[in-house]
């Protein structure tokens, strides 16, 4: 634990999405630095109960971010910092469900900011997406001055609108808030799924012995992020003070190929299925993302510690712990593009085969009657 740490002694502390991959990590760290409460509030629309830390000082809330009652049930603690994690994550799953992602994005961030102003709070932690806002076309490294309005999904477009909020209440109100840029983010919590990251998708479908599909030509680049990493730029950003009204990239700084990724999970996992290729999805844009950490670094201290093969064996070895739970949590719905997909492709099958069925059965007619 590092000097800073110790400003959460004593403190209660609230984590919206505190049972997510990010926030289960940063709600254990909380709780292990001495703080008096540690307030998780999570719907479960995308984590799990057995994700949250089991510990005397971590007090789990469930209840969604939109929800007045239960708003006003956790701030009726009386938090000292708030970090707002929960969001409708991410890309796939916004373009599936707009108007979900609007409202938990926009609406559930506009209710947290609102109810922070109305407590008081000493820091409000607003986890943006480094990933979304700046758009594509940016130039690189990015850096936290560059804004973009070239957008592609309803999530990316609600992450900026969060920001956006933030400096309004920052500027009319005065609320300390303080948005971090998270990149690629990686490591032990994070289950699974149809709308999750590649890299937990990725080592789950090693460990089951297939293939690993990558969408496009593998040559694209990520700048992944270590969990733990991440936990330490939030909690810098929560605690000191030349961090209000600042906007932080929280990143590796480190470009990876997506197929070097595959290679080394492959590796490290002994999957000897390899590799398939798929189509790009339409909203994936971005053929690099690599991030600057230089005004992380100079201004709250932020260094990036974990090297990546070390954290992949990290997940790995968590995956291997926690593989019945993993794998009965798993889920990897086809979604509603997938599905409107593969009706239009069904459909246009079966008007490509009228004719054929027409002349097929104009033939058999003719048949009968000779």
């Amino acid at each position: 634990m590092t000097d800073d740490y110790r400003y959460y002694e004593n403190k209660t502390v609230l984590v919206s999405g505190g049972a997510g991959a990010i926030g289960s990590n940063l709600t254990r760290t909380l709780a292990e630095c001495g703080a008096r409460s540690v307030i998780v509030l999570d719907n479960f629309s995308s984590s799990y109960k057995w994700n949250v830390p089991n510990l005397p000082n971590v007090m789990l809330v469930e209840g969604d971010v939109c929800d007045e009652v239960v708003l006003k049930r956790v701030f009726f603690e009386k938090p000292a910092v708030v970090f707002h994690l929960a969001a409708f994550f991410a890309n796939q799953n916004s373009i599936d469900y707009p108007d979900r992602d609007l409202a938990t994005n926009g609406q559930g961030t506009l209710k947290m900011l609102q109810y922070a102003t109305l407590r008081g709070v000493d820091r409000f932690v607003y986890a943006s997406s480094g990933c979304s806002i700046y758009g594509s076309g940016a130039p690189l490294p990015l850096k936290e001055d560059f804004l973009s309005m070239n957008l592609s999904t309803p999530y990316q477009i609600t992450k900026m609108l969060g920001e956006l909020y933030c400096n309004f209440f920052h500027h009319h109100y005065g609320t300390p808030v303080v948005k971090a840029r998270l990149f690629n983010s990686y490591g032990p919590g994070e289950v699974p799924g149809q709308y999750r990251n590649v890299i937990p998708n990725f080592v789950y479908w090693a460990l089951k012995g297939q293939p690993l599909p990558i969408t496009g030509s593998g040559e694209e680049t990520r700048d992944f992020t270590y969990v733990g990493d991440l936990v330490d730029g939030l909690l810098r950003a929560g605690c000191l003070k030349a961090a209000v009204g600042e906007q932080f990239n929280l990143a590796s700084s480190v470009e990876t190929r997506i197929l070097d990724l595959a290679t080394m999970i492959n590796e490290l996992t002994g999957n000897e299925a390899g590799i398939k290729f798929a189509s790009r999805r339409k909203w994936d844009s971005k053929s690099r993302l690599w991030a600057s950490v230089e005004r992380a670094e100079r201004v709250i201290g932020y260094r990036p510690k974990v090297a990546f093969r070390e954290g992949l064996k990290t997940v790995i070895d968590w995956f291997r712990a926690k593989w019945n739970l993993i794998d009965a949590s798993a889920s990897f719905n086809p979604g509603m593009s997938s599905a409107v997909r593969d009706r239009a492709t069904a459909s246009a099958a079966a008007r490509e085969a009228e004719p054929v069925v027409a002349l097929v059965a104009g033939w058999n007619g003719a048949q009968e009657r000779g």
